[in-house]
């Protein structure tokens, strides 16, 4: 199928007038990296979308997100287009009122889990209650950390959180400060490989995706750009999966880990192999809505069923579903 075809396809599912008239001219396009999303990392290393925008006169403008709170901080603030959180973390941002979609998932990662000391007499779950735990709120971790609490039949009183972003979080944990702490790669990887910090609770299914959001706004007045995005993203996603190690390379760079930590990271806990929205991204998060409401992080009564379907954008992922 032809491009201009597959772009009239396109902006013919995608409902909103606006998408129908021509955009305005893009002067900048604004997104961040994080060293939680190697792909925004390879991105920017190679410059492919400088690259991609110069032939329009349009500036690529970087931010670095050290959250998902903060990406989603600065979407929420029209300080950027296009920001990379996780999945759980951008419904929360969504219920409460930041105007995103999510049309690609960067990564399916295992990027948290529970870790203290490896002194620590902490053993289980259960054993966190009334100890100081460090999360950075409004994140995957802290919510991981929600949904952790629960399966023992504990919640947010039963512990002292301790509010913390994620590379401070680390550093509370190992000094002593905290007792435990809700991890985030690589610095979850890093504690582990330099001082043996321990994993006490791993759960893959209570990490949700890696989503890449777009402010409702921008996607509507300029979706072609979202789709040069996307398509950059695709070709960092190919090229991660050819080239692990020197992604890890990048990643150590970047994020000034060693080399050891970013191999974890990519090779062990990142998957890339389903970046289309879908069911699957549906299911994870009405599976994981729950603990929204028990927890009172949105207001009584919220349809979070319809905001998640809302939230995940399946018409990008059937465009690129064509070109194949």
């Amino acid at each position: 199928m032809k491009r201009r075809t597959l772009l009239q396809a396109a902006a013919g599912s995608l409902a909103a007038p606006s998408l129908l008239r021509a955009a305005e001219p893009l002067k900048t396009l604004r997104l961040d990296y994080a060293y939680y999303s190697p792909s925004s990392l390879v991105i920017r290393r190679f410059g492919w979308l400088e690259e991609d925008f110069a032939k329009d006169g349009t500036a690529v403008k970087w931010v670095l997100s050290a959250g998902s709170n903060r990406a989603l901080e600065y979407l929420n603030s029209n300080s950027i287009d296009i920001g990379s959180s996780a999945g759980l973390a951008a419904l929360l941002s969504k219920a409460n009122g930041t105007p995103i979609k999510a049309p690609y998932i960067f990564s399916r990662p295992e990027w948290t889990a529970l870790v203290v000391r490896k002194d620590s007499d902490i053993r289980t779950l259960a054993d966190l209650k009334g100890k100081k735990v460090a999360a950075t709120k409004g994140t995957d971790p802290y919510l991981f950390l929600l949904r952790s609490l629960h399966t023992v039949g504990l919640k947010r009183q039963d512990i002292e959180h301790v509010p913390l972003q994620h590379a401070d979080g680390r550093a509370a944990l190992e000094q002593g400060r905290v007792d435990a702490w809700a991890g985030l790669d690589p610095h979850m990887a890093a504690s582990e490989l330099s001082t043996g910090a321990k994993l006490i609770y791993r759960n893959v299914a209570f990490n949700t995706y890696g989503f890449l959001n777009v402010r409702e706004d921008f996607l509507a007045q300029q979706p072609d750009a979202v789709r040069r995005v996307i398509a950059s993203y695709e070709r960092a996603r190919k090229w991660i999966v050819a080239n692990p190690a020197d992604a890890a390379r990048i990643l150590s760079e970047e994020a000034k880990v060693s080399l050891e930590v970013a191999l974890l990271q990519i090779k062990l806990r990142t998957d890339l192999s389903n970046p289309l929205p879908g069911a699957e991204h549906v299911k994870a998060l009405q599976a994981a809505s729950p603990i929204l409401l028990d927890e009172a992080l949105v207001k009584p009564g919220t349809d979070l069923n319809r905001i998640v379907t809302d939230l995940v954008d399946t018409r990008f992922a059937r465009l690129q579903l064509a070109k194949a």
